[in-house]
């Protein structure tokens, strides 16, 4: 039985995430610590306290996310003994969940991660101006279909399947009047449920171009070393280890698919029977599930996971 640790992307963020383990565990406020220093300012605060307008943010919710996913980590290390590179055969995150992966396994610091997220998020937020760029879920398409709508919307503008999410459920992206044609498009070809999402940008499409760049700059900047486990990658849909690929990666992942069905297909393939999701929410356990029926897959982000997990290695 193999295990894979996978981190949740955004759209999982919560006012109050974390604060139940914070107030458990001193390895997690380390990790909270460690975050409000990296950036300079209080985002434990926001993040337990809200308002919820400023943490949804997305320069605040991607460094959010990555500080809950570590904090369970480094309590999962303290209190059940986890060994990554002993006890998990990959990492994986859904788009800025590869940065918890990495942070996870060892590839970026703690503070490196948050200071990324927070250049991640304000470059995508500025990349395109607001109202200019839309995405859309639909829901009961297959990958194929869902690009073949994306392509022929395009005429309209940029339109790209940005996340490949699994059990018939694919996200495109693009440029306003060609995401909403790409919905028409959907109900007339009888896809299931075709809506609108309330996002603040486009993300994972062309149009985000400069905050790749964005990002290429930073990530030179950073020491990135090898996982301790293979990064199951977003992009490639396979594993990456070598920094230089990594790096690669993560820049592509900006305007590139987020290919989740198939990296959750790949880790199953190669023996990978229980998946654990570290951090807020429960948004990838779902699709686990609805994408490996026989897997077994579950969250972890309270006290009371982090005891069942503890009991399950008996």
């Amino acid at each position: 039985m193999a295990i894979a640790f996978v981190f949740p992307g955004q759209g999982s963020q919560a006012v109050g995430m974390g604060k139940l383990l914070a107030d458990a565990f001193e390895p997690a406020r380390r990790v909270f610590a460690e975050v409000d220093e990296a950036l300079g300012e209080p985002l434990s605060h926001t993040i337990w306290n809200g308002p919820p307008d400023k943490l949804i943010l997305t320069e605040n919710a991607q460094p959010a996310l990555m500080a809950v996913s570590l904090a369970v980590m480094r309590v999962l290390e303290a209190e059940a003994g986890l060994d990554l590179g002993r006890d998990a055969k990959f990492v994986a995150g859904h788009s800025l969940g590869e940065y918890s992966a990495l942070a996870a396994a060892g590839a970026l610091s703690i503070a490196d991660a948050a200071r990324l997220l927070r250049i991640r998020g304000r470059a995508m937020q500025k990349a395109v101006p607001v109202g200019a760029g839309a995405m859309a879920a639909l829901v009961g398409a297959e990958f194929a279909a869902a690009q073949a709508i994306a392509a022929e919307a395009a005429s309209a503008g940029i339109c790209a399947a940005a996340n490949d999410n699994g059990g018939g459920q694919v996200v495109l992206s693009g440029a306003k009047a060609a995401v909403e044609r790409a919905v028409d498009i959907a109900k007339a070809r009888g896809v299931k449920r075709a809506m609108m999402l309330p996002v603040s940008a486009p993300f994972h499409c062309a149009l985000m171009r400069p905050a790749a760049d964005a990002m290429a700059e930073a990530l030179a900047k950073i020491t990135v070393k090898p996982p301790r486990v293979p990064l199951l990658a977003n992009v490639p849909a396979r594993p990456l280890t070598e920094p230089a690929d990594i790096v690669r990666s993560l820049v592509e992942q900006v305007t590139g698919t987020v290919r989740w069905r198939e990296s959750v297909l790949y880790m199953a393939r190669n023996g990978v029977t229980t998946f654990y999701e570290v951090g807020a929410g429960r948004v990838l356990t779902g699709l686990i599930k609805r994408i490996v029926e026989t897997a077994e897959a579950s969250s972890i982000n309270a006290p009371e996971d982090i005891a069942r997990f503890k009991a399950a290695r008996g």
